[in-house]
């Protein structure tokens, strides 16, 4: 199991429960660490079970009925996601088949057992023992083994800088220093290949042959420019760190100037369970919005580390947590100001002031903001499962980009909760899962299904509880689906928009609603896959109705 997932855990007991429920407990902790559903749980009468770690590093749970074994649950989807499949400097990749291949980046690597393709990659000379000096490479279109993301079929798993971390959006240029000369794959890789040909391995080799060291040099300098703001920051005073806020770590603030800020917590914009939020002004006039918690019982010593631990999660879709005060009793936190406001502000207000967000916003809103929990839930290095996705969680900046808030307060109120799962009801009304109503210990499929509600909101502009008699008394959920059954999908959409939209894009957002709100937790996509569905890179398929 990798280190990031078991951290924290002294003796860890993994379970297979005879329902098909596979959960990893210790004794240290009152809850279970991490669960997982076979797709087949619900089914207890003459099915054997077991879990096992297979050849090829993936943890799979098989069902054995009728005399056949049936894989049931797979711990990871994508094998390039196995930590190592392809070893050090060794690269993961797709192509036309189904199972990944292992190549070196270039020919001036080779493979340790010629073969063996998963054995890692070296460099046949040493860059202290280069004769004709060095040079570079680059890798397009790369990402990290530490920052999980889908493969598409233009992408690489490295491994061997481990750490590194690539935006979950963005796609990264690996840049790599050999001896002179740059030696290229050639256009066939049969050698490294184990015999595999591709129709696609030019495509392939001009990727590979187009980057892997800017990665090296970008390391050096974002270590060396991180050890100097740290060192700076620390001799500085309190009032210098205040200005210096635009730094990439959180800065921490006196409460004498948040308050100043906040001009004495006049101007209160907005309230939650955590505590109120009031607008501030920094000296150099950068509007922020402060949020005054409450119900921290943490020392001063365990806040900070918590708030470093979330201002190392960056992505264009999160509010910025750009301050903290830690002073006394007094914990604030200072983060980017939305002009804006909540989402819920432009979908359900009615009458005077009302704005209506057209459809092409409200379509990149909602792909903005399962991107953004893509990366909480399956990317970033310390998992983070949102508790509380609803409209009112989703903020909008002046160009209307969706910006998801409040994931980092559960962990600042219950650091424990940042395990992949839990037995506390947290959320609210509308948006909880049947498992989380139930009282059932959940996961992250949880918040799925939550962000499938808001997602059908985005498209109806109405309350997913709605009841009333345009709905025939239903549920608006269920309703919707009969109507998408019916073939009657234009009946959904919010009536604001005038019927001006792009159907193939609403038809495909309405069938990743249902598959997010499907009553059995397997049966939800990955946060990762949503993004995927949207844009229209996986297919939706047709979704079976939500239960009543």
């Amino acid at each position: 199991m990798a280190p990031a997932v078991a951290e924290g855990l002294k003796f860890p007991v993994l379970t297979l429960q005879s329902d098909g429920i596979l959960v990893l407990n210790d004794p240290s902790l009152d809850q279970p660490y991490r669960i997982a559903y076979s797709n087949d749980y619900t089914e207890v009468i003459d099915v054997f079970r077991l879990v096992k770690l297979d050849p090829d590093g993936n943890l799979r749970i098989y069902s054995f009925k009728d005399s056949s074994l049936t894989v049931r649950w797979v711990a990871l989807q994508d094998q390039c996601r196995i930590y190592g499949y392809c070893g050090d400097m060794g690269i993961c990749t797709y192509y036309s088949g189904s199972k990944p291949i292992c190549i070196c980046p270039s020919l001036n690597f080779e493979l340790i057992d010629p073969n063996d393709s998963r054995k890692h990659c070296k460099t046949k000379v040493e860059l202290f023992n280069c004769l004709n000096g060095t040079t570079t490479f680059q890798l397009n279109n790369s990402e990290f083994v530490n920052s999980p993301l889908e493969l598409r079929p233009d992408q690489y798993t490295i491994l061997g800088f481990r750490q590194c971390q690539a935006s979950p959006t963005i796609l990264s240029t690996v840049f790599v220093k050999v001896c002179s000369p740059y030696l290229p794959n050639p256009p066939l890789l049969s050698p490294q290949m184990n015999g595999s040909r591709s129709p696609n391995t030019k495509l392939m080799v001009g990727l590979v042959v187009s980057s892997l060291f800017t990665i090296v040099v970008l390391q050096a300098f974002l270590s060396w420019f991180v050890l100097q703001k740290g060192a700076q920051l620390r001799r500085q005073s309190t009032k210098y760190s205040f200005e210096e806020y635009a730094s990439d770590a959180p800065v921490q603030f006196s409460f004498k100037e948040v308050r100043s800020a906040t001009r004495n917590f006049r101007e209160r914009i907005g309230v939650g369970g955590f505590g109120v939020v009031y607008k501030g002004v920094l000296p150099n006039n950068t509007v922020v919005a402060v949020k005054r918690l409450e119900g921290i019982e943490q020392g001063e010593k365990q806040f900070k580390m918590e708030v470093g631990t979330i201002g190392n999660t960056h992505h264009l879709n999160l509010v910025r947590l750009m301050g903290f005060c830690s002073e006394g009793q007094h914990r604030l936190l200072v983060y980017e100001f939305m002009r804006n406001g909540s989402l819920d502000n432009f979908l359900f207000m009615d009458g005077e002031g009302s704005i209506n967000l057209h459809w092409e916003a409200r379509f990149n809103i909602a792909l903005g903001t399962a991107r953004a929990l893509t990366y909480l839930h399956e990317e970033c290095q310390n998992c983070i499962i949102h508790c509380d996705i609803k409209p009112e969680n989703i903020l909008l900046d002046e160009n209307y980009v969706p910006k998801v808030s409040d994931f980092w307060l559960a962990e600042l109120m219950n650091s424990k909760f940042h395990r992949l799962q839990s037995l506390n009801v947290r959320g609210t009304r509308g948006y909880l899962a049947p498992e989380w109503r139930a009282n059932r210990p959940t996961t992250s499929e949880a918040y799925v299904y939550s962000y499938g509600m808001v997602l059908l909101e985005i498209i109806s502009g109405r309350r997913n509880f709605d009841v009333s008699e345009e709905t025939e008394n239903k549920t608006f959920m269920l309703w919707a689906y009969e109507e998408f059954h019916m073939g009657r999908t234009e009946n959904i959409v919010d009536r604001m928009l005038g019927g001006e939209v792009n159907m193939e894009e609403v038809s495909r957002a309405i069938q990743v609603s249902f598959w997010c709100v499907q009553e059995q937790p397997s049966k939800r996509p990955s946060m990762g896959k949503v993004v995927h569905m949207l844009e229209g890179i996986v297919a939706t398929g047709k979704p079976p109705p939500p239960k009543k």
